[in-house]
């Protein structure tokens, strides 16, 4: 362990397997306070005993939080801002993709909850943390599949039609309106928001698909530690300090497409998010 990190607080979705964990341990192996947000018990513990054990660092928490239930998202960040007053880095990685369309106990499709309302609520609870330990990041984990994906503002939450992976890409395409719009209202403040795409990686997401496209997926993924690359690159190198509203691919800062800049569009899904959240 080093202390390139020490004191450096990081609050990790996701945080039990795939890139959320090959990042958590990353993070600690530099020093940094890590906090778990997990919602499968079993999983987590096994999870934080294997990133104490390899990076040697025992300031390693787990945090109990199903993000598809809006109530828990305002549990867990009253939880921690009852702790502590400030956050360096908040990682949005969790996502889910369930095989048919269903709905949380909000009411709310679940993609749409998950992958990308967790994302704008978890934020936007702990801003006032997030300012005040600037210079901090937030980073958010989108997809290169966000460029397959058509915007239909009578269709967020797919109402229209479900196919799981087009409305996955609908989602990653929501991160990235995010992030743009965040680096934008919160320009000034030292706190800075960045997205990117890990590529196509072997994590948890196809658990609900079937064996042969598991299997498929398996042999096609490279391996969630090169997924974790860029991830970890943006939550901690001191290259990108100060650096915001931008998508990143193999550690690059990259253009999106123009629908990505649209202004209006961004705010009409930021408002739209408030109203869902019940923060407008």
């Amino acid at each position: 362990m080093t202390d390139e990190m020490r004191g450096k607080l990081c609050l990790i979705t996701g945080a039990s397997s795939g890139i959320g964990f090959v990042t958590a341990l990353a993070l600690a192996k530099k020093g940094a306070a890590i906090f778990m947000v997990c919602r499968n018990k079993g999983k987590a513990k096994k999870a934080r005993a294997e990133i104490i054990q390899a990076s040697g660092n025992l300031d390693v928490e787990i945090l109990w939080c199903d993000l598809a239930s809006q109530k828990q998202i305002r549990d867990l960040a009253a939880a921690y801002k009852s702790r502590f007053s400030g956050l360096h880095l908040l990682l949005n990685d969790a996502a889910v993709v369930p095989r048919k369309r269903t709905l949380t106990e909000d009411g709310i499709e679940t993609q749409f909850a998950v992958n990308h309302l967790a994302y704008f609520l978890l934020t936007n609870l702990l801003l006032e943390e997030l300012r005040a330990a600037a210079p901090s990041r937030v980073v958010n984990v989108s997809s290169g599949m966000y460029a397959r994906a058509r915007l239909d503002f009578d269709s967020l939450q797919a109402e229209k039609t479900y196919k799981a992976m087009k409305h996955y890409a609908l989602t990653k395409l929501l991160n990235i309106f995010f992030t743009y719009e965040l680096a934008r209202r919160l320009e000034g403040t030292g706190v800075t928001a960045n997205c990117l795409a890990p590529g196509f990686t072997a994590t948890d997401l196809g658990r609900d698909f079937s064996p042969f496209s598991r299997l498929i997926m398996k042999i096609m993924a490279h391996p969630k530690e090169e997924g974790a690359e860029t991830v970890t690159y943006l939550a901690s190198s001191p290259e990108i300090e100060g650096v915001t509203g931008k998508y990143f691919a193999k550690k690059r800062d990259v253009p999106t497409t123009a629908l990505t800049h649209d202004r209006d569009a961004a705010r009409r899904i930021w408002e739209f998010s408030e109203k869902l959240t019940g923060l407008a």
